[in-house]
């Protein structure tokens, strides 16, 4: 609780008077709808030898708070810039404008609303995808992103080792309790944490978990396993991001959170996602892991517009280490 008054405190001293007071957005020194200002599609300047991450945000999807893939994907793009020798391209609507913008690209990361509306499994997307991922260019998948239709999630496999399969994979809302963590370069710098979040579990992955690692891995409460698949495992630890590595020299990530908002203010999960992408484009990672400084009241920039009155999005509660 204290937690909450010290974060409406922060937005109630930033008033600025050019709003009305009935408004409640004047609690903000900005427009929380104002998209306007985040760079969309910029190519690195000429000479760039470092790596371009491509980040594409889905369109507006979910409730306010929810499924903000454009306001995560600009808070990714600006907590990469925080490690030298990388340029973030962001995209939005799920598919860029100009699609030579993948030209040069280490890594491709996907935040957006999936299964049969992904945007990567239409018309030629998928060939195009194809194409990038034969050259050795990482993929990565936030949330939704991860669901596709059994049909191109054999595809899916190859690139990323596993995906979320409706047949047999399940999405509640659960306090996941992270115990511990592997040693990989992807948990540099990364804690224990207990976050709740939609994180979905029980995936579909390649044979015998061949060049996977569980990154993420925690016990769901038993009444959360809502396929039958699922339910054949009470109280078993499940994963809920991994890595893979590729045989074609390649790196996939996978990872199941995002869906609310306001986790990005953990410092934990937002450190593992950034060093997630700089692992699959190949980039350095600091043994203390990825720079990922925010400010909290960031979590209230470039949001969709979602036809309801405005509430500012807050950090989570914190919870007890595990």
């Amino acid at each position: 609780m204290i937690r909450r008054r010290t974060f409406l405190t922060l937005l109630l001293a930033s008033i600025t008077g050019t709003l009305s007071a009935a408004d409640p957005k004047v609690n903000l020194p900005f427009d929380p709808y104002d998209q306007s200002k985040v760079p969309l599609e910029v190519e690195p300047p000429q000479g760039f030898t470092g790596k371009k991450i491509i980040l594409i945000a889905g369109r507006r999807s979910h409730a306010p708070g929810d499924h903000e893939f454009f306001a995560g994907t600009a808070i990714l793009m600006n907590l990469l810039k925080q490690t030298p020798g990388v340029w973030p391209v962001m995209v939005r609507d799920g598919w860029p404008k100009n699609e030579k913008i993948f030209d040069g690209a280490a890594t491709v990361m996907f935040y957006m609303d999936g299964r049969g509306g992904h945007p990567v499994i239409q018309g030629d997307h998928l060939q195009k995808m194809k194409k990038l991922m034969s050259q050795g260019v990482g993929w990565v998948n936030l949330h939704y992103a991860v669901d596709y239709p059994t049909k191109e999630g054999t595809q899916i496999l190859e690139w990323m080792g596993g995906y979320y399969d409706a047949k047999i994979s399940i999405n509640p809302h659960w306090d996941a309790q992270i115990r511990s963590l592997p040693k990989h370069p992807i948990t540099r710098g990364v804690k224990p944490f207990t976050l709740r979040d939609e994180w979905y579990y029980n995936m579909q992955f390649v044979p015998e978990m061949k060049n996977v690692t569980p990154i993420l891995v925690a016990i769901p409460p038993d009444n959360t396993r809502g396929t039958p698949d699922a339910k054949r495992f009470p109280g078993r630890p499940e994963i809920m991001a991994w890595s893979y590595d590729r045989a074609d020299g390649g790196r996939g990530f996978g990872f199941t959170g995002g869906h609310f908002h306001r986790n990005w203010a953990n410092e934990d999960y937002r450190r593992l996602v950034v060093n997630a992408i700089l692992w699959t484009a190949k980039a350095d990672i600091p043994e203390g892991g990825a720079p990922v400084q925010f400010d909290p009241i960031d979590l209230n920039r470039n949001l969709d517009q979602k036809g309801q009155p405005f509430r500012a999005i807050e950090p989570p509660v914190a919870t007890k280490k595990p």
